[in-house]
C-alpha cells in the first residue's frame, strides 16, 4: 500500500523484533501508529511526505508483525518506556541518532515517552489527539469513563478482555473504527483487511491489553516521576474536531503545561486523523518538520 518507493524489514532491538517498511531521503522522520492499527495507518500519508523525508513507519512492539514478548507481573515489556527504547533502537540500526516524530494514538503516547526520555534525540515531535495518560487519567470522570471505556475494559485481569475481544475480532476492530470516527469516514477496504489479520491473532489480542493495563499502572508511575519534566523539543498538536479529545479537553492548555514550546489545532475529523484527513496531516507534517 506504501508504493516501490518503500522496503520492508524487521529490525532486532534488544527487547523486541520490529516490523517497519520506510522509505525516502532526507531528515528521518518516525511515524508511529495507535490501536487497533499498524504501521498500515500511515499509507495515505508516507507516500505523500517520501520525497521530502526518510519516512519510516515501524509496528509497534505487540502490534502488526513485531514481535509480541513476554509479558510481566507489572507490565514493563509493554510500558511506553519500553517502546520507546525500541525506537531509538530502530533509528539507530538505520543510522541515527536525532531524528523526528509523529505519534498518533498510542503511538503518540509513546512518542511523549520518547521526548522525555531521549530529549537529545527528538528534535521536534507530533502528537496526534490525545492529551497526556497522566492527565487523563487523573481527571477521569463519569463523561471520561463512558467514551474511553475501552481504556477501563482491556485493563482487566485474568484474560477477561482477551476471551470477549478474540469471540469477534473483526467485529471488535470495525466497531472502533465506525465508533471514533467521524460519520460517513471511509478506510480502505486493503488497510482494514490488513488490521483485522493481524488483531485477530490471540497474542496481538493479549500484547495490545497489556500495552493498556502498562498505560494504567507503570506508565502512570514513570509520569508521576516526570511531573517536573517538560518536554523541550517544538512539539506539534494535531486532534480531530468532532473527536471525543476535542470535546473534552483543552487540549493546546493541558499540553502548554507539559511542554516549553507548542502549538497546534483541530482538524475537520475524527479520530483517525492520517485516514480521514490526510491531506492536512500532510500539510501540517510538512510545515512544522521542514521548518527547522
Amino acid at each position: 500500500m506504501f508504493g516501490k518507493e518503500f522496503d520492508g524489514t524487521q529490525v532486532k532491538t534488544s527487547g523486541a523484533e520490529i516490523n517497519l517498511v520506510h522509505g525516502g531521503s532526507g531528515n528521518p522522520l518516525l511515524l508511529l501508529h495507535g490501536y487497533p492499527q499498524t504501521h498500515v495507518m500511515w499509507h495515505k500519508v508516507a507516500p505523500r511526505l517520501v520525497n521530502s523525508f526518510h519516512i519510516i513507519c515501524p509496528d509497534l512492539r505487540g502490534y502488526g508483525d513485531s514481535s509480541k514478548p513476554t509479558s510481566t507481573a507489572d507490565h514493563y515489556p509493554y510500558s511506553k518506556r519500553a517502546m520507546a527504547q525500541d525506537m531509538v533502537e530502530v533509528m539507530a540500526f538505520l543510522g541515527y541518532q536525532e531524528f523526528f516524530v509523529a505519534g498518533h494514538d498510542r503511538g503518540a503516547r509513546v512518542t511523549h515517552r520518547l521526548a522525555l526520555d531521549y530529549p537529545e534525540k527528538i528534535k521536534k515531535a507530533c502528537v496526534m489527539n490525545i492529551v497526556p495518560t497522566y492527565h487523563m487519567f487523573k481527571t477521569t470522570d463519569q463523561h471520561f469513563a463512558t467514551g474511553y471505556y475501552h481504556w477501563f475494559f482491556l485493563i482487566q485481569p485474568d484474560g477477561l478482555p482477551e476471551h470477549m475481544i478474540g469471540a469477534n475480532p473483526a467485529y471488535y476492530l470495525t466497531e472502533k473504527l465506525k465508533r471514533w470516527s467521524a460519520p460517513g469516514a471511509e478506510f480502505a477496504n486493503e488497510a482494514v483487511a490488513e488490521y483485522v489479520r493481524c488483531f485477530s491473532q490471540p497474542e496481538a489480542i493479549h500484547a495490545s491489553c497489556e500495552d493498556y493495563r502498562a498505560a494504567s499502572s507503570i506508565d502512570l508511575k514513570h509520569d508521576e516521576q516526570d511531573l517536573s519534566k517538560k518536554v523541550q523539543c517544538p512539539l506539534l498538536v494535531l486532534w480531530g474536531a468532532k473527536g471525543f479529545v476535542h470535546s473534552t479537553y483543552d487540549v493546546l492548555g493541558v499540553w502548554r503545561e507539559r511542554t516549553e514550546h507548542v502549538e497546534g489545532k483541530a482538524l475537520e475529523c475524527g479520530h483517525f486523523l492520517p485516514e480521514e484527513a490526510p491531506a492536512t496531516v500532510c500539510e501540517e507534517l510538512l510545515r512544522f518538520f521542514s521548518d527547522s
